[in-house]
């Protein structure tokens, strides 16, 4: 149903009331239970016989939100403890052997326990990670044969960049560690009387950035910037034993050479920027001995604040720069050859460069590609794939590639991003000797295996693949069938026999499983209990139907526990969606899951409320296309009514959808959605929009998929913002978001600003704003207030709705 212009909802049960802090509340207990649910157990295998399994901490507190926290450069960190914040740990940890299905718990450990970062030694006889506490980041290792844990050395890593703060050399015995300097002073201050204005200027060069949050800002956070990143790399071994390695700095990554005989260190430089992130900093990548004396300087980059925002665009210079992992000490990197603007026409796009130790001779080409390089896998000097993909047509291709003698290519694989039916798999990689993911090779070298998700009309079937080099065919080895869903995990074996798979049903939770291809057998290796017994008996159904224009679409559809509908009737119904763009019908309509996946109520989305009595119509296609090249985003609002519209008549259609009970939900680019819906239709009776994004006009230099800017396309940009359309929201509207949003261009000001426009036309809305959550909400008093309001909300407006009149509709 288009909308129509009628006058703005009044208030039902809340009135329109001044900001004002509230307290947390707690939901019903149905709710507050799925809170609870323990989280499934994951696994990490090793080289050897043994696996890491992990219990995930489900949920951090407001309190720990509530620590010490900076936001510079693009990234959060507790300047306190030199950890990222926001992060979740496991918080329970143990060894299980893959080929006995022996349990060993590990000992030693302190309490509470925040694990992250586990890694594997090269050899498998060790597992390090990191343990926060409250005086900062400590190393720890654990032996499998015995169980036994203990920390490291006395140092206190530095954990303030994302990246993993340690490796581990090929010796299985030390580890190369970024280390909080000691001897430091103390942080420095800000004063309270400003030396002077903020200046920025730009004298003619284009310079155009996406709308990131977490920049600098002035001197003050460029100085505390540079002190917090600053790192003193420490070789650790196992006795605990440690030595200072070169010189401190901004070292962000200081990553061995396969052969433990160098380092790659990566230095962030001054001056920095105020418009782009730390990723985008000036920096340089050195070459060290393993004792930390310089050997070559690899690349001196300026600030990369030109590239534009465009998903094939690409800095110029060298990029990419990494160790190849089948070799002792070869380094490889990428560069553009057309100033990393896609809109340049060249031949050549990326080249692929290679430099062995001691890297003082002329670099080789590996590959030239007609498109943007997207990564390469290592066999050995035979064998190297090398994939080059293309953002604007969605294509991406696989190259087989000699590194002794390049030579020209020769192509794998050609499909579309977008194109599950076809996708030909992954290639599966093993670690060798050094610790490094090679591929894992077979019959002499000319044949490798692949891991798919085997996307069908019947919904995902898993696979493995041996794939024959010579021939260019996939043999199909195994595939996942019958009422459940199995997905390889790792192939523990170079003959293709022992694989190690993850199994599941719609009432069954994940369990690992290892299996003999060739024999057809299986041993359970655990057996983790349903976490959430109480939505066991949900019924979830995928859905096929079309829009009015023929495009074919899918959708989860769940129905409460014992629901009946000859008994039961029509219940309400909660649509939980996110829009996705595409360049052409037949992808757009492929089916994106399985309808034998384990279902479990996801707190952040919408199927804690079968609980409450609603059914969940979940993930529906709203496909955006733009065929034949059109832009998908220049007959959105279209494509998005008649996407919805479908839907809606669907559930409808199969007797358990109330046509006039149905809310419409989502989060981010759902959000998006749900408050376009809102305004241009008259679909649903309220809708719930969680951290989004509503003017476009405040995001000008591209966002989600749309890669124009608003002086490009201005006229798209106003259409599809339903802030400029908020006279037409007429039905209730709950806004959420987090105070502390660091999500690109999704800054918490959308949705006062949109609440602030309803408020003043007179509409029903409430606005909820959750103290230091981000994009994502990690506490748990945030969550269980989530869950009370949107509840509450559903309560009122749709589940206890009365039947609106049909010139309403």
């Amino acid at each position: 149903m288009i909308k129509k212009f009628t006058l703005p909802l009044l208030l039902l049960a809340f009135a329109a009331v001044a900001a004002a802090q509230d307290t947390y509340q707690t939901p019903a207990k149905d709710l507050v239970d799925i809170v609870n649910a323990p989280v499934t157990p994951q696994a990490l295998t090793g080289p050897g016989n043994w696996m890491l399994i992990a219990n995930p901490s489900p949920m951090l507190t407001i309190a720990d939100l509530s620590q010490p926290e900076l936001r510079l450069g693009g990234y959060r960190f507790n300047p306190a403890t030199h950890e990222q914040s926001r992060v979740t740990y496991a918080n329970e940890i143990s060894f299980l052997n893959e080929a006995t299905g022996e349990k060993r718990a590990i000992t030693g450990l302190p309490s509470p326990l925040r694990v992250r970062n586990p890694s594997w030694s090269p050899d498998g006889s060790r597992l390090a990670f990191t343990i926060a506490t409250e005086t900062g980041l400590t190393l720890w290792t654990a032996d499998p044969s015995t169980g036994r844990a203990a920390r490291v050395g006395n140092v206190l890593l530095n954990g303030t960049h994302p990246r993993r703060p340690f490796d581990w050399l090929s010796d299985s015995r030390t580890l190369i560690a970024r280390t909080v300097p000691g001897n430091r002073p103390a942080a420095p201050t800000a004063t309270a009387v400003p030396a002077g204005p903020l200046v920025q200027e730009n004298l003619g060069r284009r310079t155009p950035s996406r709308t990131v949050q977490d920049l600098l800002q002035n001197e003050h956070d460029a100085a505390l910037f540079a002190y917090h990143l600053q790192s003193q790399l420490v070789a650790v071994s196992l006795d605990g034993k440690a030595r200072n390695v070169g010189a401190p700095g901004m070292i962000v990554r200081a990553e061995p050479s396969p052969d433990g005989q160098y380092l790659l260190v990566e230095t962030v430089k001054k001056p920095f920027s105020y418009i782009v992130p730390e990723g985008r900093f000036a920096r340089r990548f050195d070459v060290w001995t393993r004792s930390g004396e310089p050997v070559k300087q690899v690349a001196d980059l300026p600030v990369m604040d030109t590239v534009i925002p465009d998903r094939d665009a690409a800095a110029e210079g060298p990029r990419g720069i990494n160790w190849r992992a089948d070799v002792p000490a070869t380094l490889y990197w990428v560069e553009a050859q057309d100033k990393g603007n896609p809109r340049v026409e060249a031949p050549v796009r990326d080249r692929v460069l290679m430099l062995a130790a001691p890297f003082n001779g002329t670099p080789t080409e590996l590959a030239s590609l007609a498109t943007r390089y997207g990564g390469v896998m290592w066999g050995n000097n035979d064998l190297a794939l090398v994939q080059e993909r293309w953002w604007k047509t969605r294509q991406v291709r696989t190259w087989r590639v000699r590194p002794a003698q390049p030579g020209t290519p020769d192509l794998l694989f050609e499909n579309s991003i977008q194109d599950r039916y076809n996708a030909p798999g992954e290639p599966v990689t093993k670690r060798d000797a050094r610790g490094r993911s090679v591929l894992r090779l077979t019959n002499g070298g000319t044949s490798f295996y692949l891991f798919g998700e085997g996307a069908s009309p019947e919904g995902d079937r898993p696979f493995f693949d041996r794939y024959d080099l010579n021939t260019k065919k996939a043999e199909r080895l195994w595939r996942s069938e019958g009422e459940q869903y199995e997905t390889p995990v790792d192939l523990l074996d170079d003959e293709g026999r022992k694989l190690l798979t993850r199994r599941e049903t719609p009432t069954e939770a994940p369990n690992y499983l290892l299996r003999d291809v060739r024999a057809k057998k299986t041993t359970a290796l655990t057996s983790f209990p349903h976490p959430m017994p109480q939505i066991a008996g949900a019924k979830k159904e995928l859905l096929r139907y079309e829009r009015a224009d023929g495009v074919k679409l899918t959708a989860e559809l769940y129905t409460p526990p014992g629901y009946d509908p000859a008994r039961d009737g029509r219940l309400p119904v909660l649509i939980w969606a996110y829009p996705e763009e595409f360049l052409s019908a037949d992808t757009a309509g492929q089916v994106t899951t399985s309808p034998h996946r384990f279902v479990r109520a996801n707190i952040g989305g919408a199927l804690p409320y079968l609980l409450r009595g609603y059914a969940i119509l979940n993930d529906p296609s709203i496909p955006i296309i733009g065929a034949n090249g059109a832009q998908p985003n220049d007959t959105y609002i279209e494509q998005l009514i008649s996407g919805a519209t479908a839907a809606v008549e669907e559930v409808v259609r199969r007797g358990v959808g109330d046509r006039d009970r149905i809310a419409v939900a989502g989060h981010s680019y759902g959000a998006f959605m749900t408050t376009n819906l809102l305004a241009h239709t008259d679909l649903f009776r309220a809708g719930i929009a969680r951290s989004g994004a509503y003017n476009r006009t405040l995001t000008p230099f591209t966002f989600q998929a749309e890669d124009r800017s608003f002086w490009e396309a201005s006229e798209t940009y106003i259409r599809m913002s339903p802030f400029m359309h908020a006279n037409r929201i007429n039905e209730p509207l709950l806004l959420i978001h987090g105070a502390a949003d660091d999500n690109a261009g999704s800054f918490p000001m959308q949705s006062e600003r949109l609440f602030q426009a309803m408020k003043g036309l007179g509409g029903t809305v409430r606005l909820v704003m959750l103290p230091h959550e981000a994009h994502g909400y990690r506490a748990k008093e945030s969550i269980l207030h989530m869950l009370w309001e949107q509840d509450r909300w559903l309560e009122t407006y749709v589940k206890n709705a009365k039947p609106r009149a049909a010139a309403g509709r």
